[in-house]
């Protein structure tokens, strides 16, 4: 089948990218000219495993090619995906959806012959009939159909979450759209993949369902991660034990510094005002979100603690910056939150993360940047340990404890064992569980 995406950023270069893989002809579309001209010489805009191969495969093999110019790429494709940002909106936490606004009115301008079109990006409840009304009201003559597909993809795994998917979610309102979709995405039936066909606006809907479900289980777990220190359990033990419940499950009972990245934070709070605007109550999303943003400066004052009371003039060591491992992604990274609590505190920061420094420039300010983690140790008087990058988990603890001025180590993804950090001589505060060497 032959694909136009509409936005070549994360979701959108992932999804052509997968597409394309699958045998479908596939022109991934950007306002951005110079991410275009990027794309074009094979450079990825973003760092995800093994998306760099799969393009240039699939450029190799003319089933994916890139433009700026929509008339290249809607007229003659069967399925139109708008996949652009929706950011929060400034000042009132509703979803953003000027750029797919923009880009209905483009795809009006330009399509011929009956075109599905596809709403991947991530909106409220609603959106599909927007786009539907302005694409009818440009073009009262045309034939096409508006379809939700929302995008369940996993930054550091979105290859495999694409091809091997938990579910396929199509929302749409008639037969013909039903088909084009159901063909697009046959190669996924040789893994027996769920394709799961709704009307539109439960398609909508469930997109953000899914994701405010999961930030719930991750607060859930946060908040008995702190009972347990109080009361001498240990957290991780206690969700394996309701993670082997199949009815709960072990996934994202994870205890840390709170959730982040580009999906969680803005879709739990779209979620809440998009419920307010039906007069419904969501107490149970909006407790998430504010134990959540109370969660990050609450990491800040455990590492305060471990330091005695005070950061006043220390070096901290911050070791991972990006929301999660396998990702560039800053948004919303609790490092953000953390790193500027401690430095309100008075401490100088050194910080090292694989490949997420280039974005953390742009988000954080007076932090010295290091070569490798054992670097980023070099005369600190703490390390934190925000973000589980593999290059974390098996580190010289011997060769830490001697570049550092004191060996204070703050774990908040309890990579470590407290025995063995105390074994080690090291002050170790960790979450949900005992600590070792205080």
């Amino acid at each position: 089948m032959r694909v136009a995406m509409i936005g070549s950023g994360y979701v959108g270069l992932v999804s052509g990218a997968c597409f394309a893989d699958f045998g479908h002809e596939v022109i991934c579309v950007d306002v951005n000219e110079q991410r275009i001209a990027d794309l074009k010489k094979g450079i990825i805009p973003i760092y995800e495993p093994g998306l760099d191969r799969l393009v240039a495969d699939n450029v190799a093999a003319n089933r994916l090619s890139f433009t700026t110019d929509l008339a290249e790429a809607v007229p003659t494709a069967q399925a139109v995906f708008i996949a652009v940002g929706t950011p929060e909106r400034r000042g009132d936490g509703h979803a953003d959806l000027r750029y797919v606004r923009d880009a209905a009115k483009d795809i009006a301008r330009v399509m011929a012959g009956y075109t599905v079109v596809v709403n991947k990006s991530t909106v409220p409840v609603g959106t599909g009939d927007m786009v539907e009304g302005i694409i009818r009201e440009a073009r009262p003559d045309a034939e096409f159909s508006v379809v939700s597909n929302p995008e369940f993809l996993r930054e550091g795994a979105a290859i495999e979450d694409f091809k091997r998917p938990d579910r396929v979610v199509v929302g749409a309102n008639d037969e013909r759209a039903k088909e084009v979709m159901a063909e697009l995405y046959r190669p996924l039936s040789l893994n027996a993949a769920p394709v799961l066909f709704t009307d539109r606006r439960t398609a909508e809907l469930t997109k953000y369902a899914a994701n405010a479900f999961l930030a719930t289980k991750i607060t859930f777990i946060n908040e008995i991660a702190d009972l347990c220190e109080e009361v001498g359990a240990d957290v991780q033990l206690v969700a394996r034990g309701i993670g082997m419940d199949k009815r709960i499950g072990p996934k994202f009972l994870n205890a840390g510094p709170g959730y982040g990245g580009s999906c969680f934070p803005k879709d739990t709070k779209a979620l809440m005002r998009s419920a307010q605007d039906y007069g419904v109550a969501m107490r149970i999303v909006e407790s998430v979100v504010a134990v959540n943003d109370a969660r990050k400066t609450a990491m800040a004052r455990k590492v305060v603690k471990a330091c005695g009371g005070s950061v006043q003039g220390k070096t901290i060591a911050v070791l991972g910056l990006t929301f999660k491992p396998n990702t560039d992604d800053m948004r919303d990274s609790p490092a953000i939150s953390i790193i500027g609590a401690l430095q309100r505190a008075g401490a100088h920061i050194r910080a090292f993360d694989p490949v997420g420094m280039e974005q953390a420039k742009k988000e954080l300010t007076d932090v010295t940047y290091a070569t490798d983690a054992y670097d980023c140790a070099h005369g600190a008087d703490a390390l934190v340990l925000i973000t589980e990058w593999d290059a974390f988990r098996a580190l010289d603890l011997a060769r830490l404890k001697q570049r550092m001025a004191a060996p204070v180590l703050v774990d908040l993804r309890n990579v470590y064992r407290a025995e063995e950090m105390a074994r080690h001589g090291f002050q170790y505060s960790r979450v949900g569980g005992r600590s070792a060497g205080n």
